[in-house]
């Protein structure tokens, strides 16, 4: 527990002692003595047709004001160091790293060689919890049930009837994940910025040519691939609006993280997982779609992101803004791929929400993406990271270890 909780709970504690503190005896022997005083002193006769004297009551004395909490002590000291010498060694151009916590915000943010809080990274699969916040935003709103088949929103579901949107998110739908073969064929328009989301969706979802792989929903774990795409389409179809609005409604204005937006960047530029040094931070480098690839196509700056991990601390507020309600959140952070068929994502110690990998032991939670990036949430003790290289998955969850795990 925070030193300031703490101190909270100590000052209550010694108000109780003293308001109970003596015996039964003493108490009775208090208050005879106050009647006693009361009691007895001698009143003067009225005087006749005399004005009356009127005296001012006593004010009450003032409360003593309670002390305010002692600041919690943040030491990150050895951060720097550990981070500086990882950069070196693996001739990376730099990284950036945030910390949050529920009760005092931001209480790191660090950068590192080309790294500052103004430079926008392409976060691959980090965009994945990003996308489920959508989805449960407008069940929030009452436009979607996440457990619903997807024929109750679009026409095209019917090709599925027993996929739900809680199967996509928990990449359990029993489509083609993105591996073993990323470039699955009857899934390509995934990668394509050409075209629209909607038709990209609708051409995955009603493909017979999957017809024999593909398997029923809530059977194995398939993580990522064309899935999202389809989650993101039925999140316009029922919203009416497109994935930029939804992005922009959902984070972007009650939340002011201006830099976050979507795009479809693997055909136009670097190859395979690593990080696309083409992006150089620079947005404009990429050509418009509307078809945005929804489980790796985001990119953001470190602040920004750190925002969006504060508001799943905060009960979903950004300021007073209520993004997500915590019944969303927890939604999002639970298990649901142990609760739903007893799977495991990758090994019996780790499952899988909505969006989040899920650590059985720890119970922290965590988005980390293919190019470097690691966002993770402890919400127990309430406090959260955002680790980011412009490299490799390798490189991110080698550096998020020594840097941060441990850093309290």
């Amino acid at each position: 527990m925070k030193a300031h909780r703490l101190l909270s709970l100590s000052i209550v504690a010694a108000l109780g002692v003293a308001g109970c503190a003596g015996s039964d005896d003493e108490a009775a022997t208090s208050a005879t003595e106050l009647s006693v005083a009361t009691t007895e002193v001698p009143t003067a006769e009225p005087v006749p047709d005399a004005d009356p004297v009127m005296t001012e009551p006593e004010p009450d004395p003032e409360p003593e004001p309670e002390p305010e909490p002692e600041p919690i002590a943040y030491d990150f000291a050895g951060v720097d160091p550990v981070v500086q010498a990882f950069v070196d060694d693996r001739g990376l151009n730099g990284a950036g790293l945030v910390i949050v916590d529920a009760d005092d915000g931001v209480i790191l943010e660090r950068y590192w060689g080309e790294f500052g809080p103004e430079r926008s990274s392409l976060i691959a699969s980090s965009s994945k919890m990003l996308v489920a916040g959508v989805l449960l935003s407008l069940q929030d709103d009452g436009l979607l049930d996440i457990d619903a088949p997807i024929a109750d929103a679009v026409d095209w579901g019917s090709s599925n009837p027993q996929i739900t949107p809680a199967h996509l998110l928990s990449n359990s739908s029993g489509l083609i994940g993105l591996f073993p073969d990323p470039g699955y064929g009857p899934y390509v328009c995934q990668f394509l910025p050409a075209g629209t989301l909607q038709d990209c969706a609708e051409s995955i979802f009603t493909s017979p040519n999957d017809d024999g792989d593909i398997t029923p929903p809530d059977v194995a774990f398939n993580y990522g691939g064309a899935q999202w795409q389809v989650a993101g389409a039925v999140a316009e179809a029922v919203s009416g609006k497109s994935w930029a609005e939804l992005v922009n409604e959902t984070y972007v204005q009650p939340c002011g993280v201006e830099s976050l937006a979507f795009n479809n960047h693997f055909t136009q530029m670097g190859e395979g997982f690593n990080y696309p040094v083409e992006f150089n931070s620079d947005p404009s480098t990429l050509i418009a779609t509307d078809n945005p690839n929804l489980e790796g196509g985001a990119y953001i700056t470190a602040p920004d992101y750190g925002q969006l991990l504060l508001m799943h601390l905060r009960n979903g507020l950004c300021g007073d803004e209520q993004v997500l309600s915590q019944e969303a959140l927890d939604t999002m952070h639970a298990d649901r791929i142990a609760a739903a068929y007893g799977g495991s994502a990758g090994g019996a110690g780790t499952g899988y929400g909505m969006g989040w990998w899920v650590d059985r032991e720890s119970d922290r939670i965590s988005d980390a993406g293919a190019y470097g990036t690691v966002p993770w949430l402890d919400l127990e003790d309430g406090y959260g990271a955002y680790l980011v290289v412009e490299s490799n998955f390798g490189d991110g969850n080698a550096l998020a270890e020594p840097a941060v795990w441990h850093h309290r």
